[in-house]
């Protein structure tokens, strides 16, 4: 599933390549992309044709695309799901296996059109109507980590009043945005935090330094134009993400951990996976039920 680097990769392509296009003509190939538009893939061909693009903005891994006056809050949504790909394509080239999608456009850098390919159909767009700031469809979504408003002290105290595991906290879209299974494991990998370590057992100093992580590690990828382990994801110009090489956890199970050299783990984590240093990242203790013998509670840590 793409990440936040490269929906960003994405939005920034689609920034340079379509803003200040307008939309000549739609086709649908396929409903499904276009199920959550009420009225149906003819109204949305329909909402949609004659509308001018002026804005290219993401909100973790959604994205959207101002309509015709940014004022108004009219946007085309986009969420890429497991295997969406927003392309901008000549409308001579061939048209890709598993297109769904079709925006002619006029205005565009040589004419080009912005296709919507998606093979597991998982990814959809919509039309949001009149959000002033944020489309109201992804208003639930928090900020992530590289946005310059995102609030450090609050993600922190969140994290520290909460007894569920960290890394399903990190995976919280309510609570942070963006940062998706592969980013997870990087970003404990380099805290040295197991990921059931309890958020409510963390440190202020680890939570931040886990927090600064998040954010180094999604930078790196951002640089290298994301992640890729196949062809699902590339970029606007049909080009993958190149991070993968730069993976320390994640994917490399059986090899050496890069600090300590123990083979990193896998172990299953709501139907996916977690890659971690078993020794690097020291499993938390389970704590005992209090007994007739058990001693005062642990203090929470400073």
């Amino acid at each position: 599933m793409p990440e936040l680097p490269e929906v960003e990769v994405v939005r920034a392509g689609l920034e340079r390549h379509v803003v200040g296009a307008t939309v000549t003509d739609v086709e649908v190939l396929h409903p499904r992309p276009v199920r959550r538009h009420a009225a149906g893939p003819a109204g949305f061909a329909a909402d949609l044709t004659g509308r001018r693009i002026v804005g290219a903005r993401r909100r973790g891994k959604y994205l959207w695309l101002p309509l015709d006056d940014a004022d108004t809050g009219d946007a085309l949504v986009a969420h890429l799901g497991m295997s969406g790909q927003m392309l901008v394509q000549p409308p001579q080239a061939p048209a890709e296996r598993h297109l769904r999608l079709r925006l002619r456009l006029a205005g565009a850098d040589e004419g080009r059109e912005l296709r919507f390919v998606d093979q597991r159909m998982f990814g959809g767009l919509s039309i949001s109507v009149g959000g002033a700031v944020l489309p109201p469809e992804i208003s639930h979504i928090a900020r992530d980590p590289l946005d310059p408003a995102f609030d450090d002290d609050a993600f922190v105290a969140a994290v520290r009043r909460r007894r569920s595991a960290v890394k399903r906290l990190l995976l919280d879209q309510g609570l942070v945005s963006g940062v998706g299974n592969i980013y997870a494991d990087e970003s404990l990998w380099r805290a040295r935090i197991h990921g059931e370590r309890p958020g409510e057992r963390l440190t202020r100093g680890q939570v931040v330094e886990l927090l600064a992580h998040a954010r180094e590690v999604m930078g790196d990828a951002l640089a290298q134009g994301g992640t890729s382990f196949d062809a699902l994801y590339v970029n606007v110009n049909g080009e993958s993400g190149y991070f993968d090489r730069s993976l320390h956890a994640y994917g490399r199970e059986g090899e050496p951990c890069e600090r300590c050299g123990t083979p990193i783990r896998r172990v299953a984590f709501t139907n996916r996976s977690s890659f971690f240093c078993p020794v690097c990242q020291p499993a938390p203790r389970r704590r005992r039920a209090p007994g007739p013998l058990a001693g005062p509670a642990l203090p929470a840590p400073d």
